[in-house]
């Protein structure tokens, strides 16, 4: 099976050398050429279009927002003029329902498939070939990606065959870390103005009420005060909870606690901190909480 593999940001460069490993014919597009390197030096071709890099069976995006999918797909050079028909675009970026839909009608147009599949994790996750995918398209397209999924994560969750319900999936789930980053933040901000030690309150919350991973993971990132280099910045975080707040809006589901985080993340990003981590909105509960650190800061 032939891929391609379009997007090497923090997520793409540690997801593609798996395919890599696996012995997976791959053609690799990034903007920034330099980026495909080691992969063309481990076995990759680098494909000078995303076009060039979607002439075999499938095809994987893994870009920043809705504008560089969009590119990527209806552009000059595309993915959808050069997509072979039968053949498989495989969407693991954090799109909207809206563009995941047009997508799904676009391909098929086209004669091609199309499958969303995002991801839960960061970077280090990705590298470990730990991620966990959820997945959404026809049964018989699923099957056939399925090799590529369990190359790239530990397992895969699938939603029927509506791409754009593993794209609401995925929003409601970064909804729910931002929740859990913010509340963390908070609690932090509460105890911390005592004088309570942070990475005891950490250890205490994580081996007793709140064991799961986000609040590791988070929760040390704020106990440390460690928000760079970012694994997921608060303007991505921004962009996510902005899109699942569109698609509640579509569907009449009011989210009000979602309101209150994208306002969180607007309060960084004019701050010149949309660049650091999303955990970073424990830089901002310590600032709203007296803290004078200037909350750009890392």
């Amino acid at each position: 099976m032939k891929i391609g593999f379009v997007g090497l940001g923090s997520m793409g460069s540690a997801m593609a050398p798996h395919l890599v490993a696996a012995g997976k014919p791959l053609s690799v597009h990034n903007r920034t050429k330099a980026k495909a390197d080691k992969l063309v030096a481990d076995g990759a071709v680098f494909a000078e279009t995303p076009g060039d890099a979607a002439r075999g069976e499938v095809v994987i995006t893994m870009l920043s927002d809705d504008a560089a999918v969009e590119e990527t797909v209806f552009g000059k050079d595309g993915i959808l003029e050069a997509l072979p028909k039968g053949s498989t675009h495989i969407s693991m970026s954090t799109i909207s329902v809206a563009l995941s839909e047009r997508l799904a009608a676009a391909h098929a147009e086209a004669g091609q498939e199309f499958v969303s599949a995002p991801v839960f994790g960061r970077p280090d996750a990705a590298a470990a070939g730990k991620l966990f995918i959820v997945a959404a398209g026809p049964a018989e397209v699923l099957d056939l990606c399925q090799s590529i999924f369990e190359t790239l994560g530990q397992r895969t969750f699938f939603f029927g065959e509506e791409p754009a319900k593993a794209n609401l999936v995925k929003l409601s789930g970064n909804f729910l870390i931002a929740s859990t980053i913010e509340s963390l933040a908070e609690a932090f901000a509460l105890v911390g103005k005592a004088g309570i030690d942070p990475h005891a309150y950490l250890e205490l919350l994580t081996e007793t009420l709140f064991s799961a991973p986000v609040y590791k993971t988070y929760g040390g990132l704020i106990a440390d005060e460690r928000y760079t280099p970012p694994g997921f910045t608060a303007k991505l975080g921004h962009k996510d909870v902005g899109l699942a707040l569109d698609a509640a809006e579509d569907l009449q589901v009011p989210m009000g606690m979602a309101s209150l985080i994208s306002e969180r993340f607007l309060t960084l990003m004019a701050a010149g901190a949309g660049d650091l981590d999303w955990s970073a909105l424990g830089k901002l509960a310590k600032r709203d909480a007296g803290d004078d650190k200037p909350l750009s800061d890392g």
